[in-house]
């Protein structure tokens, strides 16, 4: 199993010195990647969620973000989790994609998904109710241009030939693609475009039951290896019970570890965490924590 650091560069002050040193820490326990996330303009009243919304405040932009993390790591794999697609020109986000491989020698993982929060595509003027058929386009468009040096795209919003596209991002054929979204349509994105499908909050059982449900998706559009699976959650530790309905990765030492050998044996490969502190300190102790006590005990794969 790998293990990944969501950066927090949403919901606080912004620390540029910690956030710089989070990812530096990271890579120096052990971990495998780091990760930034994705809004731009949160509307003031979201439909079904808290006034509170972490995303609202102080957020970072990903990519610019992206690219200082790959300056101050050597080994970490550096990702979005996730670019929301119709957010963006995904000419200039394929420029912006190909530039933070180049600088960081070849580590980005490109992570996307389609969005949902209404409010912050009517403000971006980006198309909401299409937002799956415009995802599909750009994702191929993306593909295009990060293999072919002269390429060519006739889409039903962009088309182009007698081009050049360059520098071309350093790994081959392109950046790995992490496609999010837990629904069916997601997995289903994931096994037309991706390498890997990259689930936010959802349990083991429900990953299973998908990924068993993309590996015949991928029978009928004639793919032969399915993607790979990831995850993502918050970790929580308590040192007791804790009250209520117990989220992933939330609870004893002992209730973690069956949690990841839950989602191992689901077939997921790469969980992705944010760590729990008020205090940049207090998540530097929990991510020490997570691989004193979490990370020797975990049973190894079979």
């Amino acid at each position: 199993m790998k293990y990944g650091v969501c950066i927090p560069h949403y919901g606080r002050p912004i620390e540029v010195d910690a956030l710089t040193e989070m990812a530096v820490k990271a890579e120096e326990m052990g971990f495998d990647s780091v990760w930034v996330t994705d809004h731009i303009i949160v509307p003031d009243v979201l439909p079904d969620r808290p006034p509170e919304i972490v995303y609202r405040h102080d957020m970072l932009e990903p990519v610019t973000l992206l690219a200082h993390l790959g300056a101050v790591t050597n080994r970490v794999k550096i990702g979005t989790s996730v670019i929301i697609l119709p957010y963006r020109n995904p000419v200039i986000l394929a420029k912006a994609i190909a530039t933070a491989d180049i600088l960081s020698g070849g580590r980005v993982i490109f992570g996307a998904a389609v969005g949902w929060m209404e409010g912050e595509f009517a403000a971006l003027n980006a198309e909401f109710k299409d937002r799956g058929a415009v995802s599909d386009e750009y994702l191929g468009l993306l593909k295009e241009l990060w293999t072919n040096p002269r390429p060519s795209f006739a889409g039903e919003t962009f088309q182009f030939s007698d081009v050049t596209f360059s520098p071309m991002p350093v790994q081959k054929p392109h950046p790995p693609m992490w496609i999010g979204g837990r629904s069916r349509a997601g997995a289903r994105r994931a096994a037309r475009y991706g390498d890997c499908w990259h689930p936010v909050q959802i349990p083991a059982s429900e990953v299973k039951e998908k990924a068993e449900y993309m590996g015949q998706y991928c029978q009928r559009i004639g793919r032969e290896t399915p993607p790979e699976l990831s995850f993502r959650c918050n970790l929580r530790f308590s040192e007791g019970p804790m009250d209520g309905e117990r989220g992933a990765l939330q609870g004893t030492v002992e209730d973690i570890i069956g949690d990841i050998s839950d989602y191992a044996e689901a077939g997921v490969s790469h969980i992705i965490m944010e760590f729990p502190g008020e205090s940049f300190r207090e998540k530097f102790g929990a991510m020490e924590r997570f691989q004193r006590d979490i990370v020797p005990y975990v049973p190894p794969e079979n």
